[in-house]
């Protein structure tokens, strides 16, 4: 048994969480631990998996170990002790539940969790064959598939309610189910039991999936760096580089530190922080962020921060942080059932023992009443139906390409005022492409082939754009011999004898004379966003090429559809100002450039402020904090793991109209819900008052709860018809 410990007169002490999946676990892990003694304040973070507890004095780490444990979580306290190990909960009368994730890396499907809902599946499955065999051991063997999955869920139910939860979601399952084998239908309470168990399993899953993909955002800095010391290189571990270190970093080699370049120069991609959609030329003096890739130079780079401090540090601590900062957004059913299921049962024990009592009434008779009521009053209606509404929405939006991480996420969608959108990869293509070519002396076609020529075989995203052009143009590509890319200006060579010149605005007028008409032609591209290579040929500029991330085919319409319905639409983007002004002109929005993650997740805490519920769409590892600081996030298709994982909901198809049609798909199941809801308590509110009346006994009271589940259910299966 751990020993307690003496703490700092105000300490924290950390914890690891397995099997926490949602603000319901978290809500009762709270709870708990608060109850003990000691214990001052308690923060518990789903997406980290871990807890904080804060406490004064003497602290029993055991008793944390235990109430956690006893609720049906794994539990490992984070600090070790003095032999550097971490303290694991080991209480062998819990050592059985369900509630536990796998070990670390072990796959889904072994933990204890996969095992009890494919066990209580496969009885499911052996009673339906053992019922129709042999129909006079039916009930029986409903009722032993019913308890595999029952009895656990019964057990956490019970956990939770001694530690202060009484009216947890496993108690509202463990009295429908109860309820519904007093009515005679254990064949369904086992199949709701099912569906819980497997609705629980995909929850955990995606928790897992989502933690394991913000933890990897770390995977993205180099774990080793070149140091110069001493007059020479060393290689060290990424993690122990200090502010001041000098390392160097290659063509072709990620940056393993935030830092200033003190020697060199280099086109960065820095697609992996600020989203920008083509690498950017830096130079002595420069900032660069670790994670980012120095794509054709040799740099020199002066650390101006710890590995714990990095960019990319950053960006996996405002993740953590702003999901935990999100209020909980409680299960509809769970938190109707802190008033609903309490109140069922004090009716129905009023009605059985206050007219006896007060009014000399027949106890057989009152009695009758009173479980007449609690038959009415079993909420298997209201378990089976709201959650149907939500599973066909969620399944009508999968079949379309609209992902959303379960029913507070769809729930959440129709409160949506306000849509942050990134731009690149987003409302954009994610790639430049050629947007205008422009001939001196030459023609178009001849000018995309010279310039096509000198890019052959780079992968630079500009030379893939030309390169793209060419081909869908049916351009010829002749061969350019003594081709050479010149560091900062463009590439050169010689095609069919014509000594060919290709690059930056700047560079062209060094080999050749630029006209006052040509000069102004480059300004006005570069004007609308655009990036222009100027093409030289024997000494004279032959041509203009054009580039820019256009915006995707439906990006206009899907603004427009969003402002339809009274929403505000911004742009948050990484890019320069004149490009994202300009692809904000063209499709009618407001822009925000030039910014970082930490800028995008601030503004839309700003919007927030204002009163805003707000979506933020992206598709990048930058946008991540935002995403997760939103209201709801959604990831693009094609979008970074991180982006996917993060967000709440992911457009696959990537339709910019997509995310108004998610909005009306929402609204269409809360509306959907909402007259469950009225059928299945007016149901029960006309039947409570005629079996206090005497006109109704068990039978109609049964009726009610069944047929209202009948027509709630059937009622929620329309959505899956749902075309938006």
């Amino acid at each position: 048994m751990t020993t307690p410990l003496k703490q700092e007169t105000i300490g924290q002490t950390r914890f690891k969480i397995g099997g926490m999946d949602c603000a319901s676990c978290a809500a009762k892990i709270d709870t708990a631990v608060r109850r003990l003694d000691g214990v001052a304040d308690v923060s518990v973070s789903v997406t980290g998996a871990s807890m904080t507890v804060s406490h004064s004095g003497w602290l029993n780490d055991d008793k944390v170990l235990r109430q956690v444990a006893r609720l049906g979580y794994g539990i490992v306290k984070a600090e070790g002790g003095a032999d550097g190990r971490a303290s694991v909960a080991k209480d062998h009368d819990h050592a059985d539940h369900d509630h536990s994730d796998a070990a670390p890396g072990q796959a889904w499907w072994r933990s204890r969790r996969a095992v009890l809902t494919l066990a209580c599946a496969a009885a499911l499955l052996a009673a339906y064959g053992i019922g129709h065999l042999l129909p006079a051991a039916e009930r029986w063997v409903f009722l032993a598939a019913l308890l595999v999955g029952l009895v656990p869920i019964a057990r956490r139910a019970l956990m939770a309610a001694l530690a202060g939860t009484p009216f947890s979601i496993e108690m509202l399952m463990t009295i429908a189910a109860i309820g519904a084998v007093m009515i005679g239908a254990t064949e369904e309470a086992a199949a709701v039991v099912v569906l819980f168990l497997i609705g629980e399993l995909l929850e955990g899953v995606a928790a897992g999936r989502a933690r394991a993909s913000i933890q990897g955002l770390a995977d993205l800095v180099p774990k080793t760096a070149l140091v110069e010391r001493a007059g020479g290189t060393s290689e060290v571990p990424a993690e122990d580089l200090a502010v001041g270190d000098v390392i160097v970093v290659g063509p072709g080699d990620r940056i393993p530190a935030d830092g200033e370049i003190v020697e060199g120069a280099g086109d960065i991609d820095e697609a992996p922080v600020t989203g920008e959609s083509t690498p950017k030329r830096k130079g002595v003096a420069d900032a660069v962020f670790a994670g980012t890739i120095s794509t054709d130079g040799v740099l020199k780079v002066r650390v101006t921060a710890a590995a714990s401090d990095n960019t990319i540090a950053r960006i996996v601590r405002l993740v953590e942080e702003a999901q935990e900062a999100k209020a909980p957004t409680e299960r509809f059913i769970d938190r109707f059932s802190r008033y609903y299921t309490p109140a069922v049962l004090a009716v129905g024990a009023l009605v059985a023992l206050l007219p006896p009592l007060l009014a000399s009434g027949d106890w057989n008779e009152w009695i009758y009443k009173g479980l007449a009521i609690l038959l009415i009053g079993c909420p298997c209606a209201l378990v089976i139906s709201t959650p149907a509404a939500i599973a066909a929405g969620l399944a009508a939006g999968a079949r379309r390409g609209l992902l959303m991480k379960g029913g507070a996420v769809l729930e959440g969608f129709r409160r949506i005022t306000a849509v942050a959108f990134d731009k690149t990869g987003t409302l954009t293509a994610g790639k430049p492409v050629v947007t205008d070519i422009v001939a001196y002396g030459r023609d178009e076609r001849t000018v995309l082939a010279l310039a096509a020529a000198l890019e052959q075989g780079s992968s630079h995203p500009l030379a893939m754009a030309i390169l793209d052009r060419a081909k869908a143009d049916k351009a010829p590509v002749p061969p350019a011999l003594a081709a050479k890319a010149i560091s900062g200006k463009g590439v050169e060579g010689s095609v069919g004898g014509v000594a060919v010149f290709l690059g930056s605005g700047q560079a062209a007028g060094e080999r050749a004379v630029m006209t006052e008409a040509q000069r102004l032609a480059v300004d006005s591209l570069n004007g609308q966003g655009k990036t222009v290579s100027v093409l030289v040929a024997d000494g004279m500029v032959a041509g203009l090429i054009a580039m820019r991330d256009e915006p995707r085919p439906d990006a206009a319409a899907g603004i427009a559809a969003l402002k339809a319905e009274g929403i505000r639409a911004v742009m948050l983007t990484g890019d320069n100002r004149r490009t994202a002004e300009a692809i904000a002109a063209s499709l009618g929005i407001e822009a925000r450039a030039e910014l970082l993650p930490q800028d995008k997740q601030r503004i839309v805490g700003e919007l927030q402020r204002e009163g805003l519920k707000v979506a933020k769409v992206g598709d990048g590892i930058n946008d991540a904090p935002a995403l997760a600081a939103a209201d709801i996030g959604i990831a693009m298709g094609g979008g970074t793991d991180v982006a996917l994982e993060t967000a709440d909901a992911a457009i696959l198809h990537g339709r910019v109209t997509d995310v108004a049609r998610m909005i009306k798909l929402s609204r269409a199941v809360m509306a959907n819900i909402g007259q469950n809801i009225s059928v299945a308590l007016g149901l029960k509110a006309v039947f409570l008052v005629t079996t206090i009346a005497g006109i109704t006994d068990l039978w109609p009271a049964i009726l009610a709860d069944t047929g209202a589940t009948v027509l709630v259910t059937a009622n929620a299966m329309r959505l899956l018809r749902w075309r938006g």
